[in-house]
């Protein structure tokens, strides 16, 4: 019984294998729309694909990285700037992916295989957006949730929250239109609640937002897949404008909130940020690649754990009960000097 069950799980698991190494055909001819290309994960996903010969249509927040990322990549790739915060900005730039996508040649399709939209081994040259990347995002201001003001959560939220949504509804019909792919950059604190502010609250919302998502586009055809790196550095978090920044909440806090904080628990909270810089993975890649995987395999994930962090920590922790995770995360976190 024991060895049919080994066996069993052996043979599920080379299936897999095997069904994930299948790459999507044409893929010279496949279009993918990349938010927050300036730096980081975008960037780097935008030379990547670039490489691979894909059609890389990169969204910039300034012109100077824009710039920047044209020098490094071949003159396939296009770039535009875009702030996902700007309905003006989004349906610009939206009009912009239209006209470059343009109305390309693509085989037709036997009438009788329309109603079969989820074979993902019969590959079609689409018009249409094959792949968008939601991956642009802030994390500034973070800090204990009584130091901010409602404006500080929404500044977060309508970068990490609200543009996905708004960029992911304007580009929704193009990207149906192929039966592409939707990935949306969420994190490990999408999972679990480390910190306060309002970049917990909109990863939890992208991983809401494409669960729903993924279930509205079933029959059409279109995959969505949620990216959950661990901690990576990138230019989201800039440890001296980290610091700066909760400097500026807590002279900003009221003087009940000092008093009942103190400023031990400041200093400890400083010391932490600053225990951070070595919790940090310097291979962007291992996020870039499950990116990459989600845009041109045949059978992608629904989820993908970037980094070892992600992988044997904050993921299984997640599945823990919650009075077990608050215990292991106050057991290292900062004390306030009053607590009654």
């Amino acid at each position: 019984m024991w060895l049919s069950l080994v066996v069993l799980v052996g043979l599920y698991y080379l299936l897999r294998w095997y069904r994930e190494r299948q790459v999507v055909s044409h893929l010279q001819d496949k279009y993918v729309f990349i938010t927050g290309c300036d730096t980081g994960f975008g960037n780097l996903l935008a030379r990547q694909l670039d490489m691979k010969g894909m059609r890389v249509l990169a969204a910039c927040l300034t012109e100077k990285g824009a710039k920047q990322l044209r020098v490094r990549t071949s003159e396939r790739l296009e770039t535009v700037t875009l702030d996902v915060t700007n309905t003006e900005s989004i349906a610009a730039a939206t009009q912009w992916v239209k006209e470059h996508v343009g109305e390309r040649a693509c085989l037709l399709e036997p009438f009788y295989l329309r109603s079969l939209p989820l074979i993902p081994s019969l590959e079609f040259s689409r018009l249409g957006l094959w792949g968008l990347v939601n991956n642009a995002g802030i994390i500034i201001p973070t800090a204990a949730n009584e130091w901010l003001t409602k404006q500080d959560f929404v500044r977060v939220m309508e970068v990490n929250l609200l543009g996905v949504i708004e960029v992911t509804l304007s580009l929704l019909p193009l990207v149906r239109k192929a039966r592409g792919r939707v990935v949306n950059v969420a994190s490990i604190l999408g999972r679990l609640s480390l910190c306060g502010g309002g970049y917990c609250i909109s990863k939890y919302g992208v991983e809401a937002f494409s669960d729903s998502l993924r279930r509205d586009l079933f029959y059409f055809g279109v995959k969505v897949a949620i990216i959950e790196p661990g901690f990576f550095r990138t230019n989201i978090l800039p440890l001296e404008r980290f610091s700066q920044t909760l400097k500026n909440q807590w002279n900003q806090a009221s003087s009940e909130v000092k008093e009942t904080y103190g400023e031990k628990f400041l200093a400890s909270y400083m010391k932490k940020i600053k225990s951070l810089d070595n919790m940090y993975s310097e291979d962007l890649s291992l996020v870039t690649n499950c990116m990459e995987h989600a845009l041109t395999a045949c059978y992608p994930r629904t989820r993908y754990s970037a980094g070892w962090d992600a992988k044997f920590f904050y993921i299984p922790m997640s599945y823990l009960p919650t009075f077990l995770v608050d215990a292991i995360i106050s057991w290292n976190a900062p004390k306030p000097e009053k607590t009654l």
